[in-house]
């Protein structure tokens, strides 16, 4: 997230009504709920997990334990069988 200069994108009015409530601190305003991402949508987490999951998952099935499976990802066995009970 970067700063704007409110001078550089709003109009001089909004701009005075502004200094009116908040005068020289910082405010953040948040995207429309229609323009909003969901958690890893734009670095490519979500994906990434989702794929290491079903892998995981295959593994399991093929007969791969929670322990082999929880070191190899070095993840808790208790966080491989949370993986694992949402895939099925």
């Amino acid at each position: 997230m970067g700063y704007k200069k409110a001078a550089d994108v709003l109009p001089l009015e909004l701009v005075s009504q502004i200094q009116d409530y908040i005068d020289g601190e910082y405010i953040y305003i948040p995207r429309k709920q229609c323009n909003r991402k969901t958690w890893g949508e734009k670095s490519g987490s979500r994906n990434m997990l989702f794929y290491r999951n079903l892998e995981i998952y295959s593994k399991y099935r093929k007969g791969a334990s929670i322990d082999y499976l929880s070191e190899t990802y070095y993840l808790a066995p208790k966080t491989i069988q949370k993986i694992l009970s949402k895939m099925k």
